[in-house]
């Protein structure tokens, strides 16, 4: 009995250091997961239950040993982030302050990745590179960005400032500043806050109705089937008239 309370209050200690250790270095992360995550509810919360922060920390301790040219060790850490939350980021990444990765699973972030400040990253997102080239293959990411669940952004691109990509989008071009990207490829849908156009619509509230369409080119085609049919009533009824006045005429010379 003395040894279970003595191991619930190493726990409880241990707890209370961990907290302060994160609210100490991860500060700038958690506020950040509180302010964009309307699921989170307190700090207390988010240090110990939410997976992207702490794949985060394992990443820094990762990163920081990969700095020291350490072999082995910082893929083994890596590795194991990636086992304890979904989330893979090769130490050799570099990854701003404000960083936020919103459930997490199946996030994988490439060796030669860079992101910039305040970036969130939803489930799925691959950053990731195109081939099997050496030196930077892996894309730049901007200050302020969110790249939406289960999208790929792919090769050593850049993506600007304020950018949103959406999900499922593929990305394989140099996106500007301030753009939404959607679709597959990526194409840009918003630049500046304005629509740019495209040859499909992507708004779905102004999509055309597919039962509307059909409805109006059936009444097309009947007006079209009546206009004929009162063609061929006003030819029989001249021809009937022709005939008529025709017989007339023969009777008059009888």
């Amino acid at each position: 009995m003395h040894f279970i309370f003595m191991l619930i209050f190493i726990l409880f200690l241990s707890s209370i250091f961990f907290y302060f250790f994160m609210r100490i270095f991860f500060g700038g992360e958690i506020k950040a997961t509180f302010e964009r995550d309307p699921a989170a509810r307190t700090y207390f919360e988010i240090i110990f239950t939410y997976s992207g922060l702490h794949a985060l920390v394992i990443y820094r301790v990762a990163n920081y040993l990969n700095k020291m040219n350490i072999l082995f060790l910082p893929r083994f850490l890596s590795q194991m982030g990636r086992f304890l939350t979904g989330i893979e980021i090769h130490p050799g990444a570099s990854i701003g302050k404000g960083f936020f990765v919103d459930h997490g699973m199946g996030v994988v972030i490439g060796e030669t990745s860079i992101i910039g400040e305040n970036v969130t990253l939803f489930q799925g997102v691959t950053l990731g590179g195109t081939g099997k080239e050496k030196g930077k293959r892996h894309p730049t990411i901007g200050n302020n960005v969110v790249i939406g669940a289960g999208a790929k952004v792919l090769g050593n691109i850049t993506i600007g400032n304020n950018v949103n990509i959406g999900a499922n989008a593929v990305v394989l071009k140099d996106v500007p500043d301030n753009c939404t990207v959607v679709g597959v490829p990526g194409r840009i849908a918003k630049k500046e806050g304005k629509k740019i156009p495209q040859g499909v619509n992507l708004d779905h509230a102004s999509m055309p109705d597919p039962l509307q369409q059909s409805l109006e080119k059936l009444q097309d085609e009947i007006e079209y089937i009546e206009k004929e049919m009162r063609v061929e009533r006003e030819k029989k009824e001249c021809l009937k008239k022709e005939k008529n006045s025709n017989q007339e005429h023969k009777d008059k010379h009888k």
